[in-house]
């Protein structure tokens, strides 16, 4: 069983060049952000939203795009993740960094928005659970709860389509050898669902409106709202 340290050391050694292996790493890049943040919508100004598993903070650095004032608070187990993070938005007053494993962590405060990328899927099928439940009860009423993640093939067979697609398109991305050994390195990290059994605890939570708006192989957005 991977360890939520192993993970913490795995993402601390890529620190350095997680954000420019990401459009070769991610197939679907530009939809995996751009979709999660054309719904987030909110009347506030200043809305408050949580990152999960922020890492170095890309998925945010699109939200601010849209949301400049909003209050962001990032939380990460990495400490070198945050730290990219604390560099890209140093110019930001309204951010907020934990470092700390957010599946025991206690926010003493609710969210209007609360996002995820590419972190949940490292969880343990009870953990992710657990987690959603959590998330549901620090978000707002009316709040909304998206997650950009990867998901397990319904079937064996769908899964090995999904493993092929990915592995044929990074190997003709431009990612040198050393970086392609160390993305399938991370591949053993992965603890994914498939995303019937995610959009049913969802649901089973009390979430409503729950809904896969994007899925691209088995990379997936995963919208959720609290009413």
């Amino acid at each position: 069983m991977v360890t939520r340290d192993e993970v913490k050391e795995k993402f601390n050694e890529n620190a350095s060049q997680y954000d420019q292996q990401r459009e070769k790493l991610i197939p679907c890049f530009k939809d995996f952000y751009s979709i999660p943040v054309s719904v987030l919508e909110t009347s506030k100004e200043e809305p408050a939203v949580l990152d999960i598993g922020a890492g170095t903070g890309l998925l945010t650095s699109f939200i601010l795009k849209k949301f400049p004032k909003a209050k962001v608070t990032l939380i990460d187990l990495s400490e070198k993740m945050i730290e990219k993070a604390r560099q890209r938005f140093k110019n930001y007053d309204n951010i907020t960094y934990i470092v700390e494993d957010y599946t025991k962590y206690h926010f003493n405060k609710k969210f209007d928005m609360i996002v995820s990328s590419l972190s949940i899927h490292h969880l343990t099928d009870p953990e992710k659970r657990r987690l959603y439940d959590h998330i549901y009860g620090v978000l707002k009423t009316d709040g909304v709860f998206i997650n950009a993640d990867q998901v397990l093939g319904q079937t064996p067979f769908i899964e090995s389509l999904y493993k092929n697609d990915w592995k044929n398109k990074i190997e003709h991305s431009g990612l040198t050898q050393e970086e392609l050994k160390a993305a399938h390195e991370r591949t053993k990290l992965d603890k994914m669902a498939t995303l019937d059994m995610q959009l049913n605890w969802l649901k089973e939570i009390g979430f409503h409106d729950v809904d896969c708006i994007y899925k691209y192989f088995n990379f997936v957005v995963i919208f959720a709202r609290k009413v």
